[in-house]
């Protein structure tokens, strides 16, 4: 398989890299060598097939991360797949503290990232579970009343983004700060924006 190319948005994250650098450009390495395109999204190094996000490169505080955008999907033959917090129903990660720990384990991650390419190729989804604690606030429902089209617009967003703003919007125990978060988030909703973006 041929090395893709670099994508020089990945140089310049990388140039400014102050924590993990050593482990980024290994797992960029590894990516690479995959034969997936290397692009760059959500501020972070992201590999694609076909302009579908199949890996992602990150790092937190305490680790750096190979994320796989399907990673529930994946077989975990070697039980190091994460699940970085129970509301997450697609995406896997596996940690690392160490670019030693990278090197070690370059085999496994070529055949994690391979098992990912066949995933995307053969056009599996994820099976998205509905919450039903996913409760929408009186304040919301009356909002949607008012606005139609910012209902249609809730309801376009990924399951992911709903559910971070029916978490946010249920928060408070006074329904005049509920009312005021909804409306301050209401042309992000319109726009298609999550809460964070």
């Amino acid at each position: 398989m041929t090395k893709s190319e670099k994508n020089p948005k990945v140089d310049e994250f990388l140039s400014k890299a102050k924590k993990w650098k050593a482990e980024f450009e290994k797992l960029r390495d590894i990516a690479l060598d995959c034969g997936l395109t290397e692009d760059f999204k959500w501020m972070h190094p992201c590999y694609t097939l076909n302009n579908k996000n199949v890996v992602l490169i990150h790092g937190f505080k305490e680790y750096c991360a190979l994320l796989f955008h399907k990673g529930a999907l994946l077989q975990d033959l070697h039980g190091i797949l994460i699940q970085q917090t129970e509301n997450v129903q697609a995406a896997r990660q596996i940690r690392f503290t160490h670019v030693n720990e990278i090197m070690e384990m370059e085999p496994i991650l070529k055949e994690y990232i391979q098992a990912a390419i066949e995933v995307e190729k053969a056009g599996m989804q994820v099976e998205f579970k509905k919450n039903t604690e996913d409760i929408i606030p009186e304040e919301l429902q009356t909002k949607f009343a008012e606005i139609p089209a910012l209902k249609t617009a809730f309801e376009a967003l990924t399951p992911g983004r709903q559910r971070a703003y029916l978490l946010y919007f249920s928060q408070p125990k006074q329904a005049k700060t509920r009312e005021s978060r909804i409306a301050k988030y209401t042309q992000h909703i319109l726009e298609g924006k999550g809460l964070h973006d």
